[in-house]
């Protein structure tokens, strides 16, 4: 009986480390830029908010897959922005604040900077390693999808072909 039990604690434990070894380590805006000046990688900046269905979707059907958590966290730098939070964050030389006035429930300035003033949610918005933007992704996209996403965007498709030109290559 003891050896079952062992059995069972010893699968337990495994279950929980391979399962906790691959979660996306999510950043803030400053911990992304300060780890991306010392070792430059792309950064994939998750917008959401709070109230947005298809945003926590995207937490429980896509970051929690084991390909997609292993893949983002292999090679990029991962940044969880809620577009309504509070707080100002300085960035290159700005300071983006809330501003309570520019949608009905309020949205904060780096948001729209980011989404170029197109606020959907959620949206994936990809910089290079000198953080200049590549991409934005509005839209909720299963895990078989954005693995394809994640591709294009990380082997530098993107500067010699369209999405949709990719995905024919990739025979999507």
């Amino acid at each position: 009986m003891s050896l079952l039990r062992l059995t069972l604690a010893f699968v337990a434990v495994l279950s929980f480390t391979s399962t906790t070894s691959a979660q996306i380590k999510w950043m803030s805006w400053d911990e992304a830029i300060t780890a991306n000046k010392k070792e430059p990688k792309k950064l994939l900046v998750d917008v959401y908010t709070e109230w947005c269905g298809w945003c926590k979707k995207m937490d429980k059907a896509v970051f929690t897959d084991p390909v997609i958590e292993a893949y983002v966290k292999e090679n990029f730098y991962a940044v969880k922005f809620d577009a309504e939070q509070k707080g100002a964050i300085k960035y290159d030389g700005y300071t983006f604040n809330f501003n309570p006035e520019a949608t009905r429930r309020g949205v904060h300035d780096l948001a729209v900077a980011l989404l170029d003033s197109r606020m959907s949610y959620p949206s994936i918005v990809y910089l290079d390693e000198n953080r200049d933007r590549i991409s934005i992704s509005p839209g909720f996209k299963p895990a078989n999808k954005f693995i394809n996403e994640l591709n294009f965007i990380q082997g530098g498709h993107y500067k010699t072909k369209t999405y949709q030109e990719y995905l024919k290559t990739i025979g999507k």
